[in-house]
């Protein structure tokens, strides 16, 4: 063979074809013009006064507390090998390392934001060994506070605060001898052999590393990373337990821009966004590159495999092995408000490209408050801070089950959950307790043959508060008196629960617009395109421990009852929902099924009622088609009327 390619005389090389990232070519390899160098200043320009810009100081402050911390490993790591009884020859190039991923690794942190690490560790070191003896050692460290271990999560990990920085760590315990220190993690052959927990703390680490691998220019990456992500923020789509995106998944979507023009500056990357995912066709997937298959048996996103992957409504895949859809707590209506917001994004950034906006016009927050006209807000309580930061995490983890159920009634055309939540007035004064309440907008589908809407929600409420009840006590967390409480309220009734600043209202109601309706009072009939169609449940015995029935308050109750609502029954619809329990009497079927201490633990909750629907069926709301046959198998990542 030749060493160097030989030509005939007079002929030109073949140039070899150009590189790309991704599983399709470019779409465009446009150079940026003087103009998108300028709007991509005047961009940077303006993302500094939101924070999202950290100080050489800060950024230098975290680094040296990631090598404290990552000398802590290696020390624990030569102690751990001592104990055990390793050779001095392997005790000396053990090893070990800390590793960061999130937001942290792709460069796009703020001030202030926690870092999340893993520990990396030999083949000899234990988990157990990391949420003892490691965590003893961390305990004793001056600069360590608020240390906990979650050792039963889903992910195990030990939290802190080093030196003022919130830093989560996982464990990896990987089947190598030592840890070397150029060791490179999207290595899938690590893989083999590994712990269940140990691949999923391996899974943030691999996949930020190859989002940094597939990008063609990380710098213009970050920078567009950084505008997408305030934006997400200021507009309340920035959530994925709520069934937003998460970090990750904005990272992919920017990254696939990135690798559809390589070429262009963070200014194009922000409007090419935009118009891509504003027009892409869903549920096709958003791919980074081609999945591919390592023989490890370890489950991996394929809808030509794996059914339930037919039916994730906007699929976007992580690019390592092995490959997990990172949004499949999307719903129906949190797609619909993202793809609005998408098409929003695209319409001011055309009006920034033509000199009609600036860029504050992109992060400007829309107002949530005065986007619909009818709201069911959601409150938390607990008794005590520890109780209340665990029941809150639990409550809205739950709560895109609510968004579900009320997505499938048929006169609800969207519910949109605000991912912000906000401190509650308390019920009682003379009393410690910490509220939390979150606020649910929806959009009511007006009826055909009639200008009334009655609709019944209690069942969908009531199955959702069971739900999270039975969590908390198969989790042993339930403690007396954590309650959550439900009420409808319409646009003119939100300022008795959220401040002026939060409504952003240009006047504020008289309380005579506020009527209360009591829970006997059946289904409510209100005109579907009205803003007083909707009447308000009455705040009912507020001071009982968890969800309660019974008697209730006149409509003529005082505004300071609307603050203290607690209700069970929510009904403020007339889809009729009969519920039915076999083999008991009907009113055993209405009782309290609320646990009311922790010693009640072990009882069981009734079970759940099946639904009789006056009505003949269900619509769910713009549900794209369920694939099946042939089309299930395609997977392909086109961009349509692009």
């Amino acid at each position: 063979m030749m060493p160097f390619p030989v030509t005939t005389p007079g002929t030109q090389p073949t140039p070899p074809p150009p590189k790309h990232c991704g599983i399709s070519s470019p779409i465009s390899l446009v150079a940026p013009k003087e103009t998108d160098c300028i709007l991509t200043q005047k961009l940077i320009e303006t993302l500094k006064p939101f924070g999202v810009l950290e100080e050489e100081e800060e950024l230098q402050r975290r680094i040296l507390i990631l090598e404290k911390l990552n000398n802590l490993v290696k020390e624990w790591i030569r102690e751990i090998s001592e104990s055990k009884s390793l050779p001095p020859a392997i005790i000396e190039n053990v090893g070990g390392r800390i590793f960061t991923f999130g937001s942290y690794r792709l460069g796009v942190h703020t001030k202030g934001t926690d870092i999340d690490a893993l520990c990396v560790a030999p083949r000899h070191v234990d988990r157990s060994d990391f949420f003892t003896s490691f965590y003893d050692k961390l305990k004793l460290h001056e600069e360590v506070k608020d240390l906990r271990a979650v050792e039963e999560a889903f992910v195990p990990v030990i939290k802190l605060c080093f030196d003022g920085i919130e830093i989560d760590i996982l464990f990896a315990r990987l089947a190598l001898q030592t840890i070397p220190e150029d060791l490179d993690l999207r290595d899938d052959s690590l893989l083999k052999n590994l712990d269940i927990r140990c691949i999923r703390s391996l899974n943030g680490c691999r996949v930020t590393d190859e989002i940094l691998h597939l990008v063609p220019n990380v710098d213009n990456f970050r920078l567009t990373l950084r505008a997408i992500r305030l934006w997400a923020k200021c507009h309340n789509i920035y959530s994925n337990i709520l069934g937003f995106l998460g970090g990750v998944s904005w990272a992919m979507l920017v990254a696939r821009t990135c690798q559809l023009y390589p070429n262009a500056v963070a200014s194009t990357l922000v409007r090419k966004f935009f118009l891509v995912f504003s027009e892409w066709e869903w549920p096709n997937p958003v791919l980074l590159k081609e999945p591919e298959e390592r023989n490890l048996n370890l489950p991996v996103w394929d809808p030509r495999v794996n059914p339930s992957d037919r039916y994730h409504l906007m699929p976007i895949i992580t690019p390592a092995y092995p490959q997990q859809n990172s949004t499949y707590n999307v719903s129906v209506s949190t797609r619909m408000v993202m793809i609005e917001e998408f098409k929003q994004g695209l319409a001011i950034t055309h009006e920034i490209l033509l000199s009609r906006a600036e860029w504050s016009k992109l992060f400007e927050a829309p107002s949530f408050f005065q986007k619909y006209k009818h709201y069911i807000v959601l409150l938390a309580s607990a008794p005590t801070e520890k109780q209340h930061l665990e029941w809150v995490g639990l409550v809205e983890s739950k709560i895109r089950i609510l968004v579900g159920c009320l997505e499938k009634n048929e006169f609800i055309t969207l519910a949109h959950v605000n991912p912000q939540s906000f401190p509650a007035p308390r019920e009682n004064t003379d009393q410690e307790e910490f509220r939390t309440m979150w606020v649910i907008g929806l959009v009511l589908k007006k009826p055909e043959d009639s200008e009334v809407l009655s609709i019944d929600l209690t069942y969908d409420i009531q199955s959702f508060k069971d739900t999270v009840y039975r969590q908390a006590i198969n989790s042993k967390m339930f403690e007396m008196d954590m309650k959550i409480a439900a009420m409808h309220l319409r646009r003119k009734e939100l300022h008795h629960l959220l401040p002026n600043h939060v409504l952003q209202t240009k006047k504020t109601p008289s309380m005579e617009d506020v009527r209360l309706t009591t829970l006997n009072d059946g289904s409510l009939d209100l005109p579907a395109d009205s803003e007083n169609c909707m009447s308000m449940p009455s705040p009912a015995m507020a001071a009982k421990t968890g969800p309660v029935t019974g008697g209730s308050q006149g409509r003529n109750s005082p505004a300071p009852a609307v603050m203290a609502a607690s209700v069970t029954n929510m009904q403020i619809t007339e889809v009729s929902l009969q519920q039915v329990n076999p083999g008991e009497s009907s009113g055993a079927a209405s009782r309290e099924s609320t646990p009311q201490t922790a010693s009640q633990a072990a009882m069981s909750l009734p079970p759940k009622p099946t639904i009789t629907r006056v009505v003949s069926s269900t619509l769910l709301v713009n549900h794209p088609p369920r694939p099946s046959g042939s089309t299930a198998t395609n997977i392909a990542n086109p961009i349509v009327g692009v």
